[in-house]
């Protein structure tokens, strides 16, 4: 089974023609995501520029040479390369056996597509969430903020001042109209 090419395909043209404004575009989207990963990962500004400047060489390289074409959103896929780049340089620093080639380095497989769409499901997801957690009632963010940090429920019960009862059945309600939020927003 064949997957459709992504219409972000138009990002691997541009690059391969030198478009100004599309790769401009590409920089805005996509440097400030990397210099972050980057400098929460032990790095600097220079390596993060670096390896955005080497991540985006490789996927020309593998557009002009390889016909590369992207089944999947360009950014998550741009930042999976990084990711996977940045790694990679960590694990040569410290001295360890690396990628073997370059290659390896850049393997492009339906793997690297579906862990890029992953990433962007996971992104839509999250906002959805937080949507329609913004919409809960001020009692109910509580209770499920309190929840999420991983506490024991009785914990959570006498930091919030009501019995471990009223929390798992006021939590329960909670989570229920979270989720019917949620459902609303998907269709």
């Amino acid at each position: 089974m064949t997957k459709k090419v992504h219409e972000d395909q138009r990002y691997l043209i541009a690059l391969l023609n030198n478009e100004v404004a599309l790769v401009n575009e590409i920089y805005k989207k996509c440097a400030g995501k990397v210099k972050s990963f980057v400098l929460f990962n032990n790095g600097n500004a220079d390596d993060a520029a670096d390896i955005f400047q080497e991540a985006l060489v490789d996927i020309y390289n593998q557009a002009k040479y390889k016909n590369l074409q992207l089944t999947c959103p360009f950014e998550p896929f741009l930042l999976l390369v990084c990711k996977r780049k940045w790694l990679n340089e960590l694990k040569k620093r410290s001295i360890s056996p690396v990628t073997k080639n370059e290659d390896d380095l850049l393997h492009i497989g339906e793997d690297t597509f579906e862990q890029a769409e992953a990433l962007e499901l996971q992104k839509e997801q999250a906002s959805l969430f937080l949507k329609a957690f913004e919409q809960l009632g001020e009692r109910c963010k509580e209770i499920i903020s309190w929840s999420m940090k991983g506490e024991a429920q009785e914990k959570v019960a006498e930091t919030l001042g009501v019995t471990y009862g009223y929390l798992r059945k006021k939590k329960s309600e909670c989570m229920a109209s979270l989720v019917k939020l949620i459902d609303r927003k998907n269709d």
